[in-house]
Protein backbone atom coordinates (compact mmCIF):
# COMPACT_ATOMS: atom_id res chain seq x y z
CA UNK A 1 0.00 0.00 0.00
CA UNK A 2 1.58 3.24 -1.10
CA UNK A 3 0.24 6.40 0.48
CA UNK A 4 1.34 9.83 -0.66
CA UNK A 5 0.80 13.28 0.78
CA UNK A 6 0.59 16.12 -1.70
CA UNK A 7 -0.28 19.76 -1.11
CA UNK A 8 -3.98 20.47 -1.51
CA UNK A 9 -4.91 22.68 -4.46
CA UNK A 10 -7.90 24.99 -4.63
CA UNK A 11 -9.34 22.62 -7.27
CA UNK A 12 -9.45 19.87 -4.57
CA UNK A 13 -11.61 21.83 -2.13
CA UNK A 14 -15.08 20.79 -3.35
CA UNK A 15 -13.97 17.18 -2.87
CA UNK A 16 -12.44 17.96 0.57
CA UNK A 17 -15.68 19.58 1.77
CA UNK A 18 -17.74 16.63 0.48
CA UNK A 19 -15.53 14.08 2.30
CA UNK A 20 -15.70 16.13 5.47
CA UNK A 21 -19.52 16.21 5.33
CA UNK A 22 -19.85 12.49 4.63
CA UNK A 23 -22.10 10.85 7.21
CA UNK A 24 -19.37 8.47 8.36
CA UNK A 25 -17.07 11.40 9.23
CA UNK A 26 -19.52 13.99 10.61
CA UNK A 27 -19.90 12.45 14.09
CA UNK A 28 -16.18 12.93 14.72
CA UNK A 29 -15.38 16.38 13.31
CA UNK A 30 -16.73 19.90 13.12
CA UNK A 31 -16.74 20.55 9.37
CA UNK A 32 -15.21 23.70 7.98
CA UNK A 33 -16.60 25.98 5.33
CA UNK A 34 -14.66 26.19 2.07
CA UNK A 35 -13.08 29.59 2.97
CA UNK A 36 -11.54 28.03 6.10
CA UNK A 37 -9.88 25.36 3.94
CA UNK A 38 -8.70 28.05 1.52
CA UNK A 39 -7.12 29.85 4.47
CA UNK A 40 -5.35 26.68 5.61
CA UNK A 41 -3.89 26.28 2.09
CA UNK A 42 -2.68 29.88 1.97
CA UNK A 43 -1.62 30.54 5.58
CA UNK A 44 2.12 29.80 6.05
CA UNK A 45 1.56 28.38 9.55
CA UNK A 46 -0.66 25.60 8.14
CA UNK A 47 -0.15 22.64 5.83
CA UNK A 48 -3.11 21.15 3.94
CA UNK A 49 -2.53 17.83 2.17
CA UNK A 50 -4.46 15.40 0.02
CA UNK A 51 -3.82 11.72 0.79
CA UNK A 52 -3.43 9.68 -2.38
CA UNK A 53 -3.18 5.91 -2.67
CA UNK A 54 -1.63 3.52 -5.17
CA UNK A 55 -0.26 3.94 -8.66
CA UNK A 56 -3.41 5.75 -9.78
CA UNK A 57 -2.93 8.29 -6.96
CA UNK A 58 -6.61 8.09 -6.04
CA UNK A 59 -7.67 10.70 -3.46
CA UNK A 60 -8.61 8.89 -0.25
CA UNK A 61 -8.53 11.65 2.35
CA UNK A 62 -6.97 14.87 3.55
CA UNK A 63 -4.88 16.25 6.41
CA UNK A 64 -4.48 19.66 8.01
CA UNK A 65 -1.51 20.60 10.21
CA UNK A 66 -1.43 23.86 12.15
CA UNK A 67 1.33 25.57 14.11
CA UNK A 68 3.97 24.67 11.53
CA UNK A 69 5.83 27.88 12.38
CA UNK A 70 4.97 27.84 16.08
CA UNK A 71 7.91 29.37 18.02
CA UNK A 72 7.36 26.76 20.77
CA UNK A 73 7.69 23.87 18.34
CA UNK A 74 4.14 22.69 18.96
CA UNK A 75 2.53 21.35 15.76
CA UNK A 76 -1.13 20.32 15.76
CA UNK A 77 -2.67 17.53 13.72
CA UNK A 78 -5.84 19.56 13.20
CA UNK A 79 -7.64 17.13 10.95
CA UNK A 80 -7.18 13.69 9.40
CA UNK A 81 -10.17 12.52 7.36
CA UNK A 82 -10.24 9.32 5.33
CA UNK A 83 -12.90 7.96 3.02
CA UNK A 84 -11.84 4.33 3.34
CA UNK A 85 -11.80 2.92 6.86
CA UNK A 86 -10.23 -0.22 8.31
CA UNK A 87 -7.46 -0.66 5.72
CA UNK A 88 -4.48 0.69 7.69
CA UNK A 89 -4.42 3.94 5.75
CA UNK A 90 -4.86 6.04 8.89
CA UNK A 91 -1.88 4.37 10.55
CA UNK A 92 0.26 4.91 7.45
CA UNK A 93 -0.79 8.58 7.31
CA UNK A 94 -0.11 9.13 11.04
CA UNK A 95 3.37 7.63 10.68
CA UNK A 96 4.20 9.91 7.75
CA UNK A 97 2.83 12.92 9.63
CA UNK A 98 4.87 12.14 12.76
CA UNK A 99 8.04 11.90 10.67
CA UNK A 100 7.19 15.19 8.97
CA UNK A 101 6.46 16.94 12.28
CA UNK A 102 9.69 15.86 13.96
CA UNK A 103 12.14 15.82 11.03
CA UNK A 104 10.99 18.44 8.52
CA UNK A 105 9.13 20.84 10.83
CA UNK A 106 11.55 20.26 13.76
CA UNK A 107 8.70 20.25 16.25
CA UNK A 108 9.13 19.55 19.94
CA UNK A 109 5.51 18.46 20.44
CA UNK A 110 3.04 16.96 17.97
CA UNK A 111 -0.49 17.09 19.34
CA UNK A 112 -4.14 16.54 18.48
CA UNK A 113 -7.57 16.31 19.97
CA UNK A 114 -10.02 13.51 19.25
CA UNK A 115 -13.61 12.96 20.32
CA UNK A 116 -14.17 10.32 22.99
CA UNK A 117 -16.72 8.65 20.70
CA UNK A 118 -14.04 8.11 18.04
CA UNK A 119 -12.71 4.94 19.66
CA UNK A 120 -11.06 3.70 16.47
CA UNK A 121 -8.94 6.88 16.19
CA UNK A 122 -8.19 6.89 19.93
CA UNK A 123 -6.79 3.37 19.76
CA UNK A 124 -4.74 4.23 16.68
CA UNK A 125 -3.19 7.31 18.33
CA UNK A 126 -2.42 5.41 21.54
CA UNK A 127 -0.78 2.58 19.59
CA UNK A 128 1.31 5.15 17.70
CA UNK A 129 2.77 6.57 20.92
CA UNK A 130 0.48 9.51 21.62
CA UNK A 131 -0.13 10.15 25.32
CA UNK A 132 -3.40 11.47 26.72
CA UNK A 133 -2.89 14.89 28.33
CA UNK A 134 -6.42 15.65 29.38
CA UNK A 135 -10.07 15.97 28.46
CA UNK A 136 -12.22 18.90 27.51
CA UNK A 137 -15.46 17.61 28.97
CA UNK A 138 -18.59 17.82 26.81
CA UNK A 139 -16.99 20.45 24.59
CA UNK A 140 -18.45 19.44 21.21
CA UNK A 141 -22.08 19.08 20.25
CA UNK A 142 -23.14 15.81 18.64
CA UNK A 143 -26.28 15.93 16.51
CA UNK A 144 -26.23 12.86 14.27
CA UNK A 145 -28.56 9.92 13.79
CA UNK A 146 -31.23 11.64 15.84
CA UNK A 147 -28.90 12.11 18.82
CA UNK A 148 -28.53 15.53 20.38
CA UNK A 149 -25.91 15.74 23.07
CA UNK A 150 -22.27 16.46 23.81
CA UNK A 151 -18.98 14.62 23.54
CA UNK A 152 -15.63 15.27 25.16
CA UNK A 153 -12.37 16.01 23.37
CA UNK A 154 -9.29 14.08 24.43
CA UNK A 155 -6.04 15.99 24.00
CA UNK A 156 -3.05 13.78 23.11
CA UNK A 157 0.56 14.48 22.21
CA UNK A 158 3.87 12.94 21.29
CA UNK A 159 7.14 14.68 22.23
CA UNK A 160 10.28 14.68 20.11
CA UNK A 161 12.21 12.57 22.65
CA UNK A 162 9.37 10.02 22.70
CA UNK A 163 9.44 9.89 18.91
CA UNK A 164 13.23 9.43 18.92
CA UNK A 165 12.88 6.60 21.48
CA UNK A 166 10.38 4.92 19.15
CA UNK A 167 12.85 5.34 16.26
CA UNK A 168 15.60 3.74 18.38
CA UNK A 169 13.28 0.79 19.13
CA UNK A 170 12.51 0.35 15.43
CA UNK A 171 8.88 1.42 15.88
CA UNK A 172 9.30 4.45 13.60
CA UNK A 173 11.14 5.16 10.38
CA UNK A 174 13.45 8.12 10.90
Amino acid sequence: MSLRLRPTMLSDLDWVVSVERDGTNLPFITPWERPQHEGAIRFPDSRHFILEEGDALERIGFVILQGCRNPNGSVELKRLVLQAKGRGLGRSAVRQLKAMAFTQLKSHRFWLDVTALNTRALELYRSEGFVEEGRLRESVRVTTDGADGYDSLIVMSLLDREFQARVALGLEAA
